[in-house]
């Protein structure tokens, strides 16, 4: 795993990186962070009382036109770091009370973020993601991450297209979620906490409840009860100039007939109160 005909990402843009070509992530050859913080408002059974290590790298694989995220997930964003300035990144997160080390959009400085894992931290390794991951890339980090938390954004390949510039999102997802739960295993437990297993996050989009219902649907055909834990999200807050429907935020009533559908899959896991579609959530970068 390197940045010589990067591969990295579903794009397999196949640049060299090293000799300073870019790809799709437009980034560099070297890990750049653009936030660390102690995030307490991730799920709770990951963010405790501590809260969790957030590290928020600068790119990103997708182009999801509604991204909370923007400042930093466009292009070559955050400060330069190498493998060991990274690892002591992490530890000085922990020694502030973090919970665990959670990388944001991690996928693209891999090779640079891989070393600063060993030897295993005291804390669990969160893979913060949007899903659209390679499973051939994932097999590299068995064993290094502990907790999972992708995206399952779509169902509808329209809308990965349209709203993220990937008509393959649905499948190239799924495939990536299956290799996640194969080596995590089932979501463990210790206290009220998570410390080990796959959290599938969905983010509801205004407009688009059928989408909901089939993303649920694939998770509930797929894994058994308890097996992974979903992470309901009615966040979504409209940014920029976005046209109807995406320009509003969900309704009580979109909320609640996901929700329903989502108890009817016999799938467990979190929900959000309408208060989290606010700005205010957001991070400042």
């Amino acid at each position: 795993m390197d940045y010589v005909n990067c591969q990295l990402c579903p794009r397999r843009c196949g640049v060299d990186r090293t000799a300073g070509e870019r790809g799709f992530c437009a980034c560099p050859d070297t890990a750049l962070v653009a936030k660390a913080m102690l995030h307490k408002w991730e799920e709770p059974a990951l963010a405790g009382s501590g809260g969790s290590g957030a590290v928020f790298f600068g790119g990103c694989t997708l182009r999801c036109r509604y991204c909370q995220n923007a400042a930093i997930s466009g292009g070559p964003v955050g400060k330069p770091m190498d493998s060991q300035e990274l690892r002591q990144l992490f530890e000085s997160l922990i020694a502030q009370g973090a919970e665990n080390i959670d990388l944001v959009t991690p996928t693209h400085f891999l090779p640079t973020i891989l070393p600063a894992l060993s030897p295993k931290l005291p804390v669990p390794v969160v893979y913060n993601c949007g899903g659209y991951e390679r499973a051939e890339t994932l097999r590299e980090l068995s064993g290094k991450i502990d907790i999972y938390l992708p995206d399952l954004k779509y169902a509808d390949p329209r809308l990965g297209q349209t709203l993220s510039g990937a008509k393959d999102y649905f499948p190239v997802a799924c495939g990536a979620i299956r290799e996640m739960v194969r080596q995590t295993g089932p979501v463990q437990w210790e206290g009220d906490k998570v410390v080990r297993g796959t959290i599938i996050r969905h983010l509801i989009l205004p407009g688009f409840v059928d989408n909901s219902l089939r993303v649920l649907d694939w998770i509930g055909e797929h894994f058994a009860p308890g097996e992974v834990l979903v992470s309901l999200m009615r966040q979504y807050t409209p940014m920029g100039n976005l046209p109807a429907p995406l320009n509003r935020r969900v309704t009580d009533e979109e909320y609640d007939a996901v929700l329903s559908w989502m108890y009817l899959n016999d799938l467990e896991g979190f929900t959000q109160e309408a208060e989290a579609a606010d700005k205010g959530f957001i991070p400042d970068f």
